[in-house]
């Protein structure tokens, strides 16, 4: 009895996380604007309630599609008895009303978080921050509730069986790669929560950055591998070898991720000098607004992509009329507070503080840049004024130049001094470097691929530079101490280098692949063989085989490389039962520096089948890169600096200007 009221239950476990996040919006910010201690302390219980019941919920889904209860609509079009169980499980989020409900369910977890990792921060600091939390669950919960319910029931005509899963995400990447993402985009909102109560409680001096700087971190650095699983399941699932096409829904999770690097750095130069407070505060708005936008672009309906929920314009407006809430409140409250807080600190022109400044602006332009390269199309097609295709000649010719002088002011960033430095000094550092730079990235493609080419050495010289110029720091800061000076820098130095030469490693990907990459359409029969790339391959069998929901045609490729033993790839071409969908399934040779990558296509009229071969050189370096750069940010968030509340003292340090009539704690009356 219970299992079959299950749908009920979780659904009712919503409405009561609806009421505790309404709960939570206000009693506690209601109680920090009155000062009321007992008030301020109902912030935590309902955020702990609210968790509980969404897991509660999300757990009754799970179930619904563990029994094949068919009755409940959102598993009949999403699962089928057929369906593995690991399948089962990451279907729950395969279509738009789950994945709502795993986007709200996390949002809550970081809700859950910053109330248990926070018990230091000051009581009304928290309340605010949970409070602002509490909105926006609210929001998200009532768009579930009106109209996303994914616990709706086909009674009583149910189904014997479900229409199945997408076979595209019939995948393994497809079972990590939306949690990844989720994390990293709802994560942000933590950020915003600080940052909005920073502006409510007058209190934007260089405590509140030390307390956001490492839910930032985190958040970065789960959106960085949501973005590298993502551009890996498209690399392998879609069969056509691409790691990045400027898909729009791409470019949805690119922007937080752009605005997010910024907001990183910034946070930085404000808990450390006191300066950028209002910038930082808008590169918090910014960031979860293109956080908000990206869930309006894959959930509204308005983007045809392999990426997005093609679901009807109800949604998609009430999700428009969230980020417009969102938005336009917060900088409503930032135009309110803004002008209260000055900052005295200065620095020169040639300072870590103008070249942070500089990449700051670097990584806006870029962020603008993709956003109306995505929007654009989208606002032309609104008002009736035809469509355009805005695709990757676009973002190439304007993202490459800006990622060059992002990465000249990155090399120079760290061996710069704060305030201000002499530009001999900075040259003298960084010249054997340039050098090296410049002559290394000019040879090796004359080594490797035997004439020179301008792409690769550009993207070259660009992680050399990268790279050099921390090799120099790291000496220079260790130079007097010898290895024992290398114990002196903090882990968050540490996850400062990871970072970075995660950029200079998948940069030397993308440059290797994109200019040295070898494809060939070829038709072969049992028998046969082609030669590709310095390799041979025949193939040597052809059969067909029953998978658990899906039936295949096998291609058995036995590949020769003169001086090296050979081996055999097996790709396939499936048909899945139940939704009557073909699929391609890529067989793969991985390697550190070149990937095979095979791919069977259509059967032929005489009988040959087509496929599409490729040798992908540094490919698997894109993604080494990020997740040396995630691995950089998670380094950071353990550096012991941040288990320390700083002084109330800090406003003061930071030359923070609060106006006669402030309370004790530096509230803004």
């Amino acid at each position: 009895m219970l299992i079959r009221t299950l749908p009920e239950l979780g659904h009712f476990a919503l409405i009561l996380a609806l009421a505790m996040a309404v709960l939570q919006a206000i009693v506690p910010l209601w109680g920090a604007a009155t000062r009321r201690p007992l008030w301020m302390a109902f912030a935590q219980p309902m955020a702990w309630g609210q968790f509980l019941f969404l897991v509660f919920a999300y757990l009754s889904l799970t179930a619904s599609f563990a029994l094949d209860d068919f009755s409940v609509a959102y598993v009949a079009n999403n699962s089928n008895s057929l369906l593995p169980w690991y399948y089962k499980l990451s279907a729950v989020w395969g279509s738009h009303e789950g994945s709502v409900l795993l986007w709200v369910l996390i949002l809550s977890g970081w809700s859950f978080a910053v109330s248990l990792f926070s018990q230091r921060l000051p009581r009304d600091m928290l309340a605010r921050v949970l409070g602002v939390m509490g909105w926006i669950s609210s929001g998200f919960l009532l768009f579930i509730l009106l109209t996303s319910n994914p616990f709706e029931r086909l009674l009583p005509d149910v189904p014997t069986d479900g229409a199945d899963l997408n076979p595209l995400l019939q995948d393994f990447g497809l079972i990590v790669h939306p949690p990844m993402l989720y994390m990293g985009y709802v994560g942000f909102s933590v950020v915003f929560a600080f940052a909005m109560a920073a502006l409510l409680g007058g209190r934007l001096d260089a405590a509140w950055t030390r307390w956001a700087r490492p839910w930032t971190n985190v958040a970065w650095a789960f959106l960085t591998m949501g973005i590298a699983l993502g551009s890996w399941w498209a690399y392998y699932e879609l069969g056509w070898g691409g790691w990045w096409f400027w898909d729009p829904v791409e470019n949805a999770s690119l922007l937080p991720w752009l605005a997010g690097t910024a907001l990183i750095h910034s946070l930085a130069v404000t808990e450390k000098r006191g300066t950028f407070k209002n910038w930082t505060v808008l590169l918090a708005i910014f960031t979860f607004s293109l956080s908000l936008l990206g869930t309006f672009l894959v959930r509204s309906g308005v983007l045809s992509s392999v990426h997005a929920f093609a679901n009807d314009p109800s949604r998609g407006t009430f999700i428009l009329a969230l980020l417009g809430v969102t938005v336009g409140l917060s900088l409503a409250i930032f135009a309110l507070r803004a002008p209260r807080v000055q900052s005295l600190a200065g620095f020169g022109w040639l300072s870590r503080d103008s070249l942070l400044l500089i990449n700051n602006i670097v990584l806006v332009v870029m962020t603008v840049t993709v956003l109306l390269g995505t929007i654009y199309p989208l606002l032309l097609d609104a008002l009736g004024l035809g469509k355009i295709s805005v695709g990757p000649p676009y973002f190439n010719a304007l993202f490459v130049p800006l990622t060059a002088l992002l990465c000249l002011f990155m090399g120079l960033g760290p061996l710069a001094r704060w305030k201000r430095m002499p530009g001999r000094e900075l040259a003298r550092r960084l010249g054997g470097a340039a050098i090296v730079a410049m002559v290394v990235a000019a040879v090796l493609p004359l080594l490797y691929g035997g004439s020179f080419s301008l792409g690769v050495t550009l993207g070259l010289l660009l992680a050399l530079w990268l790279a050099l110029s921390l090799a120099r720091d790291i000496v220079d800061k260790t130079r007097r101490g010898r290895l024992g000076g290398l114990k002196k820098l903090t882990l968050a130095y540490w996850g400062m280098v990871l970072g970075h030469l995660g950029l200079a490693v998948t940069i030397v990907g993308v440059a290797m692949v994109s200019h040295y990459n070898i494809e060939r359409n070829v038709r072969l029969a049992p028998g046969q063989h082609v030669e590709v790339g310095g390799y041979q391959f025949a193939m040597t069998d052809f059969r067909e085989r029953s998978g658990p929901n899906y039936t295949a045609d096998t291609a058995t490729i036995e590949v020769t490389r003169p001086g090296r033993a050979s081996f055999t790839m097996q790709p396939e071409k499936r048909f899945y039962v139940a939704s009557g969908m073909p699929m391609t399934d890529v067989a793969l040779r991985p390697g550190l520096f070149s990937d095979l990558y095979v791919a069977l296509g259509e059967k032929l009229d005489n009988g040959d089948w087509s496929l599409r071969i490729q040798l992908k050189p540094f490919v698997r370096w894109l993604w080494l890169g990020a997740l040396m750069m995630a691995a950089g940010g998670i380094l950071a968030v353990i550096d012991r600096r941040y288990r320390r509340v700083p002084r109330r003292s800090a406003a003061v340090r930071t030359h923070e200007s609060i106006p006669p009539g402030a309370g004790a704690r530096g509230d803004i009356s």
